[in-house]
């Protein structure tokens, strides 16, 4: 589970494709990756993803052709941003709210409408997932 609050933008390195998917390598320092241990979920653009190959400089993550259907993440490249949330552990403080960063589907920003500071943003999602939004 994840809080929902961005901890850290993260950089991706390099992506390597492989026949059922991709490899995923992202740089991310400033959340002290190595004290994570592999195999610790975090969440990548709103993605659950398994980190691997962890070091002190970033993590690298698989990315199966599932989840380069159903997400952002194919759509990646070299030098991109992405916005980075490590999974909670027993006793974290909340601050937020609880996510799970399972990805049914995409869905399309249709409005970006300024407000001060702020914008407001509106979407357009599949019909078989509409259901399921609160």
């Amino acid at each position: 589970m994840f809080t929902g609050i961005i901890q850290a933008l993260g950089r991706v390195e390099r992506i390597e494709s492989g026949s059922d998917g991709a490899r995923l390598r992202i740089a991310c320092p400033e959340l002290r990756p190595a004290d994570w241990q592999t195999g610790d979920s975090v969440s990548v653009a709103g993605c659950c993803l398994t980190a691997l190959d962890i070091d002190d400089q970033g993590f690298s993550a698989d990315l199966s052709g599932e989840t380069l259907a159903r997400t952002s993440l194919g759509r990646l490249e070299p030098g991109d941003p992405v916005n980075l949330d490590p999974a909670l552990a027993v006793g974290d403080r909340l601050g937020g709210h609880l996510v799970s960063g399972h990805v049914d589907g995409l869905a399309e920003l249709v409005a970006l409408t300024p407000l001060g500071d702020n914008h407001r943003l509106r979407f357009s999602v599949p019909a078989e997932l509409a259901r399921y939004i609160a």
